[in-house]
């Protein structure tokens, strides 16, 4: 176990609801998941890199086992990442445990052997074919939470796809699912549907998406933040004249990719991190651990997954909770700092 923070000093944080959640199984966990995006590796589009570079699978394993003795019970990842990869080394590194939840995604298709993406799919079949993938994968006997990939899949169509998540439940093959979409009127629409818990949605100090918090507290889901540290933006390790590796996701001009553009910090979010990064970083908080704590602050549905690839990204994530929220006055001086930017 790494020396950085003991697992005895994490055991004496906060166990209120300001750092732990209560999830759809009645289970409480911290407040805290881990993205496994980039832990899968490279994966392509044509050229284009979807991944985040080349990775160390030791490496990746080790870390997840760090977080998990760090009180971590909650991994995201989905079936194209790293072209499965990433289910296979989340698998070998927690297998069936009951203890930790494994929620995974579906709805783009990825070749194993040659890394490419190839079209996304929300048919029936490929709905279960998928999931059994999965299962195997993360060698799970049942998945805990299957999520939908496809950000802007059509609202109506989407009825069929959400009829097939609800009999892969009956069937004991997934407890509960999900929509990964920033879209509040797709959220809301299936938010009755029995089985239905989460919403996975971009969300950070930068996008704080007011409307889809208002759908996930009137319906009492569960708030997945992807992109809590704007895709490295909010780590503190990017200067402007940095930029990232010709395989990872943010060299790309993706029409989503805002905060990075051709591998350096957008402009615009340089001059926004500005004018918040001595805010984010009171109370002893490093510039990560703000920007969680700006999630936890602001709405108790929130469960940021920040990405990881190494130990010691795991345990500064970690670190956060022990901090808590931020302040109500602190949110009010930010969104003040943020103003007309």
């Amino acid at each position: 176990m790494s020396a950085h923070i003991a697992l005895e000093d994490f055991m004496l944080t906060k166990t209120d609801n300001a750092t732990t959640i209560t999830l759809w199984n009645g289970r409480e966990i911290p407040r805290l998941g881990m993205g496994c995006w980039a832990i899968g590796g490279p994966f392509f589009a044509g050229e284009v890199p979807l991944g985040w570079g080349e990775v160390d699978d030791d490496e990746s394993i080790e870390a997840i086992h760090r977080a998990v003795d760090l009180g971590i019970r909650f991994f995201d990842t989905a079936s194209n990442y790293g072209a499965g990869h990433s289910e296979e080394v989340v698998g070998r590194a927690i297998g069936n445990r009951d203890d930790i939840v494994i929620a995974t995604k579906f709805g783009f298709a990825t070749d194993e052997k040659t890394k490419q993406a190839t079209g996304a799919f929300a048919d029936p079949a490929f709905i279960r074919q998928s999931a059994e993938t999965s299962l195997r994968r993360l060698k799970r006997e049942r998945l805990d939470l299957l999520q939908f990939h496809l950000n802007d899949f059509p609202l109506e169509a989407s009825d069929e796809v959400f009829d097939v998540l609800e009999a892969l439940k009956a069937e004991g093959k997934i407890d509960a699912f999900g929509w990964s979409t920033d879209f509040p009127d797709r959220a809301a629409r299936h938010a009755g549907c029995k089985g239905f818990v989460s919403i996975q949605h971009t969300m950070n100090v930068f996008e704080p998406v007011p409307a889809m918090i208002d759908v996930v507290e009137k319906n009492g889901l569960l708030s997945i933040n992807r992109g809590p540290l704007a895709m490295g933006l909010l780590s503190g390790k990017f200067t402007p004249q940095k930029t990232v590796g010709a395989k990872d996701v943010r060299a790309t001009s993706l029409d989503w990719m805002v905060y990075f553009k051709d591998g350096r910090i957008a402009p615009e979010f340089a001059a926004r991190l500005e004018a918040v990064r001595d805010l984010l970083t009171t109370g002893g908080r490093t510039l990560t651990q703000g920007a969680l704590a700006w999630l936890w602050a602001r709405s108790p549905r929130t469960l940021p997954i920040p990405g990881f690839r190494t130990v010691a990204q795991v345990e500064e994530n970690a670190g956060a909770l022990e901090k808590g929220p931020l302040a109500r006055d602190m949110m009010a001086r930010i969104d003040a700092a943020l103003a007309g930017r």
